[in-house]
């Protein structure tokens, strides 16, 4: 035996017993190879092959079977390999279409199932919604084959869904959350294939949700084009129900809150066709009641004017009103000046609050400040010859270890660094981003002047400027590396913060400060033409 069947993605098909059978002409056992799924469960592989096959599995290891033809094997040449018929009427609804299919033949038929209660719970939840999956690739219990089920149901319709009062049909985070807990210990109900034509799965999904809130779809394997969104679109709309999960394997939809069943949802429609049809009568009842009625048509006295629009015309001709277009004139300068005064109103509350948060960001700058002072540079400093500052400014740059100043600037963890870096070498280099050279010469005297070395060379890197610093030639590691005069980590970020936030915020003020600015410019102007309107009127 050196030829392995080999069963794919699609399972124990028609072709692989007929390669195994092609196998036992020649020798008493077959070895069957089996792909994903079947290989994670090879016990349902097992049964699957001795139920197609007639054989008897002798031999398992990993994803292999060996076969074992029997003593008593005769070789079939008209052998019907195929465990499944498919015999569903074109007409009926779905009960009548499961009820009157033979789908198993006579060799093949499953037993009743004497397993476990889930097993038997499972089961009679899944009678009469149509044949089982032979196929299925995990435990049991059988699945229904959803492709054998009819494409098209006559008189199929959606359902008509109510939900109860004062209760939302949308499900909130918490509850798809439950759902989808609860749905992955369900066993699976139904397996597709194809993407289309699914009323008879639809009508099965919805028999099945009288009994269980969720119906859960496995995605059959090894077949092609395939697509589970198109799967999960058609059933949502067929169903009407709540698509919890969707991917590759599966697809789980729930009932939603507001479904009812078929008994209830009949009761509801014939209650309110009964309904309608007493608002009916109560309305032909109120029209005939209206026409014994008789008013007669008398022509009405004549009114007086007062109050009237023909009064309101008069008077405006009579005391001379001001054009319809001045009007109009007017009223749009008066709509423009209130709009510009609201708007000014807005922008100065709004500089305002910006004026009062850079008051209080100086105040906690202002305290931050004070809490630390810099140390007064040693008078008694050690020179430095040309040479050997040209020795230890080489020594610095090609030095590979170096101490970044990040946005929080100097405080006591880098001179805490620094005198680590002196306790092997003799120069450090510290690497700074800042941009503006006052700014970096001010940063190096103050490195200088807080751990008491020598300022070498300040030079401009790629990434930065290097600032190198000599330790002395009489260096001592003081005892206490932190420096009390200093900020802390903590401290020196909160104080960049407040920096960050006073300059940000001084700049919206600003921009502020100009746009009140403009809109006081624009009110003067619209003053000015009021006036000059006003004026024109009186010459007039």
């Amino acid at each position: 035996m050196r030829k392995w069947v080999k069963v794919k993605k699609a399972g124990v098909t028609e072709r692989v017993v007929d390669e195994i059978r092609l196998a036992w002409k020649s020798s008493e056992l077959a070895m069957v190879k089996f792909d994903r799924p079947l290989c994670r469960n090879m016990d349902r592989a097992r049964e699957i092959v001795e139920l197609k096959t007639g054989g008897l599995v002798v031999w398992t290891r990993k994803d292999a079977h060996v076969v074992y033809r029997g003593h008593d094997y005769q070789l079939m040449e008209n052998y019907n390999t195929s465990t499944v018929v498919e015999n569903i009427p074109a007409t009926g609804n779905i009960e009548e279409s499961v009820g009157t299919a033979n789908f198993m033949e006579e060799d093949v038929n499953i037993l009743p199932i004497n397993g476990s209660l889930f097993e038997r719970e499972t089961d009679r939840l899944l009678d009469g919604l149509g044949p089982r999956f032979v196929d299925w690739w995990m435990r049991k219990p059988l699945p229904v084959d959803a492709d054998l089920l009819p494409e098209v149901v006559p008189g199929f319709m959606r359902l008509s869904r109510h939900c109860p009062p004062s209760v939302r049909p949308k499900l909130e985070d918490n509850e798809l959350t439950y759902w989808r807990k609860i749905a992955y210990a369900l066993p699976t109900h139904f397996v597709l294939g194809r993407n289309r034509k699914l009323q008879g799965l639809a009508a099965a999904i919805i028999k099945l949700w009288e009994k269980s809130p969720i119906a859960k779809i496995a995605v059959k394997w090894g077949i092609p084009n395939t697509n589970n969104e198109l799967m999960a679109d058609e059933l949502k709309y067929l169903t009407g129900g709540v698509l919890l999960l969707r991917n590759k394997f599966f697809i789980i939809l729930y009932r939603g809150k507001d479904f009812l069943p078929c008994q209830v949802a009949k009761f509801i429609v014939d209650r309110e066709h009964e309904l309608r049809q007493c608002q009916l009568n109560e309305e032909h009842a109120r029209l005939r009641a209206t026409e014994t009625f008789f008013m007669a048509e008398e022509p009405l006295e004549k009114s007086s004017k007062v109050g009237t629009l023909h009064e309101f015309r008069d008077v405006q001709l009579k005391f001379g009103v001001v054009t319809k277009q001045n009007r109009q004139s007017e009223l749009q300068l008066d709509a423009e000046r209130e709009k510009l005064e609201r708007e000014l109103r807005t922008q100065e509350k709004r500089l305002f609050i910006l004026q009062r948060k850079i008051e209080k960001a100086a105040r906690e700058l202002s305290k931050l400040n004070a809490a630390w002072a810099p140390t007064e540079k040693d008078a008694d400093q050690e020179m430095l010859t040309q040479e050997e500052r040209e020795c230890f400014r080489k020594i610095g740059l090609k030095m590979h270890s170096s101490l970044v100043l990040g946005r929080r600037g100097v405080f006591d963890g880098v001179v805490e660094g620094l005198h680590q870096h002196w306790k092997h070498r003799e120069v450090v280099k510290v690497i700074t981003m800042q941009r503006n050279i006052a700014q970096i010469m001010y940063t190096a005297n103050f490195l200088e002047a807080e751990s008491g070395g020598a300022l070498v060379s300040v030079d401009k890197l790629k990434e930065g400027h290097a600032i190198i610093i000599y330790r002395g030639k009489n260096y001592r590691r003081p005892s206490k590396l932190l420096a009390a005069n200093l900020l802390t980590k903590r401290e020196a970020l909160h104080r960049s913060l407040l920096m960050q936030r006073i300059g940000s915020l001084k700049f919206f003020a600003y921009k502020r400060q100009s746009t009140i600015s403009e809109i006081i410019l624009n009110l003067a102007e619209l003053q000015k033409s009021q006036e000059n309107n006003q004026g024109r009127l009186q010459v007039r």
